[in-house]
């Protein structure tokens, strides 16, 4: 029986939405609140690299309700085979077509470090896609952007990801390709974007379907996102920023190009570009892009050489490690903040890489490498929640039952949740073996 109107919750963050033809995939869902059956609403579907699917909705969710975007987050989907990442999309297009009323001119997609490049493999090949907001991450490996599918794409950052490199030199290849396009930096990490910044993405989506004829113009609207762009850009130029300001002014003309008169921001634009302030910032940015690769090179070379049977294995681990934490060091006693710009790109790089083989070893059953590369992940983050407890999992399969409860309790005193750390010891089978043991009950009780 195919699901009535009456199913859906407008206004409420649904965290896990049932697909009814396939009870295995679910997904969270928000609906605007001022959602009708009677006309069509553009959607945007999230993938998150560990299936937290609810994690990018409640990210949208306010912009979503002021826009009126109708948002759907996989709970299946996640880093791993393309199978299982299409098969969750594919259960959600299916599912959110029968229940909602949805404007196939404007489906979107938005992803997460991996989650990115599963969100821009599709657009690629679904030739369904009005635009993607990318999150720490470019296209899907082998691909770029073509000339035969175009959609518009937001592509934002944090300004200590590894990944910013990559993602800036998408930017230039879809200016090249004629994508429109926007590059948005943000304060942070590698992690999804801050609600402020969705909002912008989704306003900017509404623009360019203004330009492109895919929702009918707002010239209000547009005042007010060329009144924000311009607040943005003057911010950037007073606080010295001069290459940042330049390339605000530069986006702000491609934006709203064809939708306003853009004279006075071209005039900006060219007035920046010819400061040598504007061309030192750029070649600082390709400086800082060559050094986390120097930074980087010969580490992650010993992180690849843990796959192999290398005789120097032990010298390679003991290297590797000492490379990482005299990096970590750097970072931590670096006083310009451009260096320490680069250094915590390249230590969060490291150990992400590590973080994800572990995994991918102790999928494969093979523990004692990715107890390695945990060890490894520690070294760049020692008080890292997730690195410490994958450690544990990993010693506690080769059986260091000292190690094992080492790792836990420094995962334990650095968890800002007690409780929830609590309830995965419980449940996690690694640990089966050791749930007897009074230091085992003594980790299930709040400090």
């Amino acid at each position: 029986m195919s699901p009535t109107p009456q199913a859906v919750r407008p206004g409420v963050l649904v965290p896990r939405q049932i697909c009814l033809a396939q009870p295995d995939q679910s997904y969270a869902l928000y609906v605007p609140s001022h959602y009708a059956q009677d006309k069509r609403w553009p959607i945007v579907y999230a993938f998150d690299p560990a299936g937290r699917g609810n994690l990018p909705v409640e990210l949208l969710k306010d912009a979503a309700e002021r826009y009126g975007y109708i948002l759907l987050g996989s709970n299946n989907s996640r880093n791993g085979s393309w199978k299982m990442e299409a098969e969750a999309a594919q259960a959600m297009n299916e599912d959110s077509h029968a229940l909602l009323a949805i404007d196939d001119r404007r489906v979107y997609f938005a992803g997460f470090s991996g989650g990115a490049r599963v969100a821009s493999e599709i657009a690629q090949r679904c030739n369904c896609a009005a635009g993607v907001i990318l999150n720490g991450a470019g296209f899907s490996a082998g691909a770029s952007p073509s000339r035969g599918a175009v959609f518009a794409v937001f592509a934002a950052v944090g300004d200590f990801d590894f990944n910013y490199p990559e993602v800036a030199d998408l930017d230039e290849k879809l200016e090249q390709a004629d994508f429109p396009h926007l590059f948005r930096p943000f304060e942070g990490s590698h992690e999804w974007a801050p609600a402020e910044v969705m909002d912008e993405a989704l306003a900017w989506f509404r623009l360019v379907a203004m330009k492109q004829n895919r929702e009918p113009r707002d010239n209000g609207f547009v005042d007010t996102e060329k009144a924000k762009m311009v607040v943005r850009a003057n911010v950037l130029e007073q606080s010295g920023n001069f290459y940042a300001a330049w390339r605000e002014h530069r986006q702000a003309v491609a934006t709203l190009d064809e939708l306003i008169d853009t004279t006075s921001l071209r005039r900006a634009a060219g007035s920046l570009e010819q400061q040598k302030a504007v061309h030192d910032g750029a070649k600082r940015e390709i400086r800082e892009f060559q050094e986390q690769d120097q930074l980087t090179r010969e580490i992650f070379a010993g992180l690849a050489a843990l796959r192999n049977a290398d005789p120097s294995r032990s010298d390679i681990l003991s290297q590797t490690g000492q490379e990482i934490i005299d990096l970590r060091t750097r970072v931590a006693s670096e006083k310009h903040q451009e260096k320490v710009r680069v250094f915590r790109r390249a230590l969060t790089g490291i150990f992400v890489t590590a973080m994800e083989a572990g995994e991918e070893r102790l999928d494969a059953k093979d523990d004692a490498v990715a107890r390695d590369y945990f060890e490894f992940a520690t070294d760049a983050e020692p008080d890292s929640v997730s690195a410490l407890s994958s450690l544990a999992r990993a010693r506690a399969f080769v059986g260091d039952r000292k190690g094992t409860f080492d790792a836990l309790r420094r995962a334990k005193e650095n968890s800002k949740d007690v409780a929830t750390f609590a309830a995965w010891l419980k449940g996690e089978p690694a640990f089966a073996k050791l749930r007897e043991d009074p230091k085992f009950r003594s980790l299930l009780t709040n400090p």
